[in-house]
């Protein structure tokens, strides 16, 4: 293997062309794994393949009995344990073990040990009254949430990481996020609405990228400002006297004034081509406190890490996702926390030296396990001495290389979910032939009903304070989707309080519109779009260059770090 040059390579799967760098081919050495045959793109897909966050079911637990909600269908063939049977003493998946058989293909003789073994029906912890979340742990009072900790009082938000309290319909607001709706991309606000990349701002309206402000309203690109609307400075009076005149109450009036946040945004806004602070020789955005970060988003301390999406505290690793809290050399894996040298792995947490695993927990040299919990030397489960497990391992590793299998992510087709559960149809959509032709899985009998609404959605009141309580117990249908869906009493009482009428979609598509405001987890190259007089590039048209999650055709005003700067501050 050439180490020291770049190579061009043909994805496997989308035959589109992509590249391996040297410092690529490094990595790889170190941790003794051939280079990839899939694109990034390709290879970010099959993982996010085995990541269901929202599509929720109920089925009783496999051992207990009791109903539970979960993310496997009661059509699925797994045997499917609740969160408190799944983690105590009353099953071993040691107990079982196979022998591995080299006349066969390793993943086929995997996928009959993950039919063995129970998997967790819903991965959450140490929470109070939060049946509904996934991926969460530490709330309190939280419902059909994902990725919410240390967080009171949140319904339909995912990514609340930090003292979340009285949130509702809200992604990506990291911490110190109360009392506010459909926010995005967000830190320490309070009584805010339909905003996206504020910081430490209050009573803050359809705004976006605020810092430091307090009651705006359908503004942009502002910095220490009170009583802002349209970007224009009002008095106290003059402003709240405004307000009243927007009839916040009033679905028809929210509807128009979205509309106009969506068009300041797009059309008027400036745009910084990236969110990357206190990092250093780091590529991607809304990244933090890192060094050496390609191409990674949504993450915080991060170092010498290429292809990562969501990560907290990440070392030496390459094409990951959620994976943190003090990880390194991980390489293609998926949720995995506090661990080192983890390999083509998914959901686990606090372990040493494991390749091809699957909810594994507190262990270390282990291949192809699947639900070991505290355990060591295991390959397929079964327990052998240091000795014969590396001999073992090896020779494993040389069948699978023979076979075409080592050094990739599992195939789709061990997947627990059908692509349409899965987080890959959110961020890379596909009808149900194209995705069954690339070997993923497909869910025909989806959670939800269709035609079941007991009223229409013209017969609910535009006004919220004319909204009778008796909603709670009517069947709605999405405007978007159609399905059906409904309003809880907490909800109903959290739109009242802060004056925002009932909305007419259903919280999956509420949660697909906020995603879509965001940013793809992908970058293209683009010069600054800057051509104005006075700036550090003179009358001439600003050429600084970089890589930006904007895709050249979008609409928005894109400027970089020099011209964004002179501009706002």
């Amino acid at each position: 293997m050439n180490i020291m040059n770049k190579e061009n390579k043909t994805c496997q799967n989308c035959k589109k062309d992509f590249t391996i760098e040297p410092d690529d081919f490094s990595f790889y050495e170190k941790i003794k794994v051939p280079p990839p045959t899939f694109c990034p793109e390709c290879r970010f897909q099959r993982r996010y393949a085995w990541r269901n966050e929202i599509t929720l079911y109920r089925r009783p637990c496999d051992l207990c009995g009791k109903s539970s909600v979960t993310i496997y269908s009661p059509k699925k063939s797994y045997k499917v344990y609740c969160p408190n049977c799944w983690w105590g003493d009353g099953w071993d998946a040691k107990e079982s073990f196979q022998d591995f058989d080299f006349s066969r293909p390793f993943f086929e003789q995997f996928q009959e040990l993950q039919f063995k073994i129970p998997r967790i029906a819903l991965l959450t912890k140490n929470s109070v009254n939060s049946e509904y979340t996934n991926h969460s742990g530490d709330n309190k009072n939280c419902y059909m949430c994902v990725s919410t900790f240390y967080s009171e009082n949140i319904m339909y938000s995912n990514n609340i990481w930090e003292k979340g309290q009285d949130l509702c319909d809200c992604t990506m607001v990291i911490k110190n996020g109360v009392l506010s709706y459909e926010c995005i991309d967000s830190s320490d606000i309070y009584n805010c609405q339909f905003c996206i990349l504020l910081k430490n701002c209050t009573d803050c309206f359809y705004c976006y990228d605020l810092h430091n402000c307090q009651n705006c309203f359908l503004s942009f690109n502002l910095r220490n400002k009170n009583y802002m609307i349209l970007n224009q400075q009002y008095s106290k009076e003059e402003y709240f006297k405004k307000i009243k005149n927007f009839n916040l109450n009033s679905n028809n009036s929210r509807q128009n004034l979205y509309k106009q946040f969506l068009d300041l945004m797009k059309n008027k806004a400036l745009h910084k081509f990236a969110i990357i602070e206190k990092s250093v020789n780091s590529f991607g955005n809304m990244l933090y406190n890192s060094k050496n970060a390609n191409q990674v988003f949504d993450s915080d301390h991060v170092e010498d890490t290429k292809y990562g999406i969501i990560l907290p505290g990440v070392q030496n690793s390459m094409d990951v996702c959620h994976v943190g809290f003090n990880c390194e050399l991980t390489y293609e894996s998926h949720a995995i926390v506090r661990s080192s040298r983890v390999l083509f792995s998914h959901l686990s947490y606090d372990n040493n030296d494991i390749q091809y695993c699957d909810s594994c927990h507190y262990s270390d040299n282990l291949f192809g396990c699947c639900g070991i919990k505290k355990g060591s030397y295991m390959i397929f489960n079964k327990k052998y001495s240091k000795e014969e497990y590396l001999k073992l391992k090896e020779k494993i590793i040389e069948h699978m290389k023979r076979t075409g299998e080592y050094g990739n992510f599992f195939p789709p087709k061990l997947s627990p979910f059908g692509y349409n559960e899965s987080q890959a149809q959110v961020y890379l959509p596909m009808a149900k032939e194209k995705a069954l032709s690339f070997g993923f899985n497909w869910e025909d009998d989806m959670p939800g009903t269709h035609g079941k609404e007991t009223t229409d959605s013209k017969n609910i009141s535009d006004n919220i304070f004319e909204v009778l309580d008796s909603i709670t117990n009517e069947i709605l249908k999405c405007e978007d989707c159609g399905k059906n869906y409904n309003i809880i009493l907490a909800e109903l009482q959290f739109y009242k309080n802060e004056n925002i009428p009932i909305p007419h979609f259903c919280y999956k598509c509420r949660y697909k519109k906020r995603i879509a405001l965001r940013l793809p987890r992908k970058l293209w190259h683009r010069s600054c779009m800057c051509d104005k007089i006075g700036h550090f590039h003179g009358d001439d048209k600003c050429n600084v260059e970089f890589e930006t999650s904007y895709a050249p055709e979008r609409p928005e005003i894109v400027y970089c770090e020099k011209c964004y700067q002179q501009e706002i501050y």
